[in-house]
């Protein structure tokens, strides 16, 4: 009597996933980041150059060597794309000023605050670009923009409020008195930038920065005098 054969086990290890695909060494979520700060890159120098109303998906696309398909994967529209260039320029903004205070957080108050300011300066004026997306363009775009840009400015006036009274619970004079002084000082990156539309002589970023101590001091000296 011939024994049938015992049925096989199923193989309980998972069938390998099939190779991702790579061109020029990257596989698809690295083009799309690739595609995406592409992208980014092409509406910072065009938006700087010929202002946010002035330029077209279409030039995004061309100067970013991306398909119009390729640009509504990451952006549903033009606005869109500014608001996340206002958001990566924002963060990158946050990220250095936040590194120079703690570089400076045992200095003396006028030291922590003109190291931070001069950090702030450099963060928008060292690419000139970036000051004017963020502040020659971004006022009147949107509801949506204007939402994000109040919302920035309250983040510095928190940072401020931070460096003014650090470990001190909330005070809402203090924070309206932070508001106000963050509202003048971006005033005063806005008019600098009318005035300097290059941005990039030395000489003119240290005004301005000298211009931004100096008023932010007047500021504090007032708040110290009436006990805010």
């Amino acid at each position: 009597m011939t024994r049938s054969k015992p049925a096989a086990r199923p193989d309980p290890s998972p069938a390998p996933a099939p190779a991702r695909r790579r061109i020029r060494g990257l596989d698809a979520d690295q083009r799309s980041a690739q595609r995406r700060s592409q992208l980014l890159d092409a509406a910072t120098e065009l938006f700087a150059t010929q202002s946010f109303s002035g330029t077209s998906i279409e030039q995004i696309c061309q100067h970013a060597f991306v398909g119009t398909k390729g640009f509504y994967d990451h952006f549903d529209s033009k606005e869109a794309c500014y608001t996340a260039l206002l958001e990566q320029i924002t963060v990158q903004i946050q990220q250095r000023v936040a590194a120079a205070a703690d570089a400076v957080a045992d200095r003396p108050l006028p030291e922590r605050i003109a190291a931070v300011l001069a950090e702030f300066v450099h963060a928008i004026a060292d690419d000139p670009r970036l000051a004017k997306v963020t502040f020659g363009e971004a006022g009147g775009i949107s509801p949506a923009v204007e939402k994000q840009r109040r919302g920035n400015r309250r983040w510095a006036a928190a940072f401020l409020d931070r460096q003014w009274s650090p470990g001190t619970p909330p005070d809402r004079a203090r924070e309206t008195l932070a508001l106000a002084t963050i509202g003048g000082m971006f005033e005063l990156v806005a008019d600098w930038l009318h005035h300097h539309d290059d941005g990039d002589e030395p000489d003119e970023v240290d005004l301005l920065i000298a211009d931004l101590i100096r008023f932010v001091a007047v500021v504090a000296a007032g708040r110290t005098a009436t006990g805010g």
